[in-house]
């Protein structure tokens, strides 16, 4: 096949500090064919992506390792992103809240949504009336149907404060405004229920057709486990509600301390973080040795699989992890979910987000952030105080790095800060296969390469 030179636009870069260690000078060479997006795929240089490779296998050694993954990272197992609102959730919603006949009826939960997505919406093409809701149905069923511009989060956040404004039983709110809302507590609660399920159906991945997607999470765990044994264990923080990681570590054989303690009843119980697996040497001196297969991980925003009950004295934070059951009568415990009206960031989350700030304001503590968008202020926050830390370094993954967050990091030309973006090594795919080393390989890679130089040397001198 022929080569031809292009100035490929997006390109990839990894920058330190402002510096891009991919900008080699001569023109980047890609291939005439086009990727899957239609745009022309870009040749990395070995041996530049070698010394990043190298740069990054040193953080990998330090201290305290620590990743967050977002939305992005579950992209390539179908998952959806919640910067607006998903089409899969809407058109969940449009089934179950239109009811067919000779004059389709709207249920009051389905146009309180869509009220609820007009106050978070940039626009205004959010349908209200009954003719528009169904009219939108229609729209979604072709191929070129567009997202409503409204952050998926913040509605459901909307969805609660309206709710917590109201008595826990009874209670009807009017709220002035373009559109006016009046809902009872009643359908308050049903469009939250409705809402959260639809999300979580959406979130049970991989797709069907894409399974494959889930291998590179199974790498990701993979090379993580390489760290040497004297070290602190990986931390993984993640926002998304899916499975994907605990799918990958069951595949894998990596035991998950995830902060649930049972064997029928698994329950919430943060102190098990603490915890730590050992065996005994094969030996008689009464050592022990480190479990080498396990990581710490921490859903920060919850899970298909958390399910909220009533607080007892064996289950304090009202917190099981059940098998993922769309259909099943438990509320999900999907942010912003609180445990009680009211509350803004409840337990467990207030947990989860005070050990994800300990960890990474340690001395000596790296964040890999992959496949997030610095849309969430809490999490922003707490990466605003890490940076704080001389020692600290922010690796930022990111096809397409917009975010005013990194942007202005990046404007500060902070050494302490790493960006990987570009359409290969920007992605969770990309940075594992290119960036991300196997530090077992490249210490096997030096060894040979410091045999062959000895052997080089020793001719050499004959």
């Amino acid at each position: 096949m022929s080569m031809t030179a292009y100035d490929t636009t997006p390109r990839d870069s990894f920058t330190i500090g402002g510096e891009d260690l991919l900008d080699s000078g001569p023109t980047i060479t890609v291939q005439e064919s086009a990727t899957a997006e239609g745009t022309p795929s870009q040749s990395l240089l070995p041996e530049k992506l070698d010394d990043i490779r190298v740069r990054v296998g040193t953080l990998l050694k330090t201290e305290t390792v620590s990743f967050l993954l977002g939305a992005g990272a579950s992209v390539d197992c179908g998952g959806p992103l919640i910067g607006k609102v998903p089409l899969v959730v809407e058109q969940d919603l449009l089934r179950q809240g239109i009811t067919d006949g000779h004059e389709p009826s709207i249920q009051p939960w389905l146009k309180i949504f869509y009220v609820a997505v007009q106050r978070c919406a940039s626009n205004a093409n959010t349908p209200i009336t009954r003719d528009e809701i169904i009219a939108r149905r229609e729209t979604l069923k072709g191929a070129n149907a567009g997202k409503l511009s409204a952050n998926f989060e913040q509605v459901l956040v909307t969805l609660y404060r309206w709710r917590a404004a109201l008595p826990e039983k009874g209670g009807r709110l009017r709220v002035d405004g373009s559109p006016p809302l009046d809902a009872k507590s009643d359908d308050l609660d049903e469009c939250i229920r409705h809402a959260t399920r639809a999300l979580a159906r959406a979130c049970e991945l991989p797709l069907p057709d894409k399974t494959n997607g889930l291998h590179m999470h199974q790498t990701l765990l993979r090379k993580l486990l390489m760290r040497p044994l004297n070290l602190k264990r990986v931390n993984i923080f993640t926002l998304n509600y899916d499975t994907l990681v605990e799918q990958a570590a069951d595949a894998e054989g990596v035991v998950l301390l995830d902060g649930f303690v049972g064997t029928q009843r698994r329950i919430f119980r943060p102190e098990s973080y603490e915890q730590d697996l050992y065996f005994p040497a094969e030996t008689t001196e009464g050592r022990v040795h480190r479990y080498d297969r396990v990581l710490h991980l921490y859903k920060l925003h919850g899970s298909i699989t958390w399910t909220a009950t009533e607080p007892t004295t064996d289950n304090p934070y009202g917190v099981q992890a059940r098998p993922f059951d769309p259909d099943g009568e438990q509320p999900f415990l999907i942010y912003p979910t609180p445990s009680k009206y009211g509350e803004t960031l409840g337990m467990p989350y207030a947990e989860l987000f005070r050990r994800f700030a300990a960890a990474i304001v340690r001395p000596q503590s790296v964040l890999f952030v992959i496949g997030y968008g610095f849309g969430d202020d809490h999490v922003n926050a707490i990466i605003r105080q890490a940076l704080a830390v001389p020692s600290f370094i922010l690796l930022v993954v990111d096809p397409n790095p917009s975010s005013d967050f990194v942007n202005k990091l990046r404007k500060q030309k902070d050494r302490r800060v790493w960006v990987a973006a570009g359409p290969q090594i920007g992605t969770l795919k990309g940075f594992v296969d290119h960036v991300l080393p196997d530090l077992r390989d490249e210490e096997i890679r030096k060894k040979v390469l410091d045999t062959h130089r000895a052997l080089t040397s020793r001719s050499t001198v004959q």
